[in-house]
């Protein structure tokens, strides 16, 4: 019989095994595998947030960010954010087409007025908190004139430097209908 030199390479590991006959299918279905066992990756590392006064900190951000929405105070919304941070709204238009919107927290700024005021509130927010970056996502409730606006959910994206969290990117869903009150 003669002998056949099998090569295989997974995950970057070449392994060379020398068979014969009908076992080159048989080692050419198990190699992978044994190689593959050998090759277990480590488990992702968990986001940490015991940390109470973080989550607090993360949540006073998000808080603060809606009391300048509904006092229609840009300069203070501008505080709380990375001016070159991104808005994003994903939505549906009137006509049932799906709609995205994106733009700077300095452009979205320029809608942020006191005869534009809104209330949005949250429910129920997930924190994740890994070091010097946090994520918070909750559904929310946007009020003009004490009227339900729209509803969705929100994704924070918040990034501590020099002690202070601040605002990277908001992006949220939008909707009219279905909205619950919180």
């Amino acid at each position: 019989m003669r002998r056949v030199l099998l090569q295989v390479q997974w995950n970057n590991t070449m392994c060379h095994v020398a068979v014969r006959g009908r076992l080159l299918l048989l080692a050419a279905v198990l190699v992978p595998c044994v190689v593959a066992a050998g090759n277990t990756p480590e488990p992702a590392a968990v986001p940490h947030h015991d940390n109470p006064a973080d989550v607090k900190a993360v949540l006073a951000t998000v808080n603060d960010l809606f009391a300048a929405f509904e006092t229609g105070d840009a300069a203070a919304m501008l505080r709380l954010v990375y001016p070159d941070g991104r808005v994003t709204a994903s939505g549906l238009r009137g006509d049932g087409a799906s709609n995205l919107r994106q733009q700077t927290w300095t452009v979205f700024a320029g809608r942020i007025k006191p005869d534009a005021a809104f209330q949005e509130r949250i429910s129920d927010p997930q924190i994740h908190i890994d070091g010097g970056i946090a994520m918070v996502w909750a559904p929310f409730v946007v009020r003009i004139g004490g009227k339900v606006s729209n509803c969705g959910f929100d994704h924070f994206d918040l990034v501590r430097e020099n002690d202070v969290w601040k605002v990277m990117n908001l992006t949220f869903s939008s909707r009219v209908s279905g909205c619950t009150p919180t």
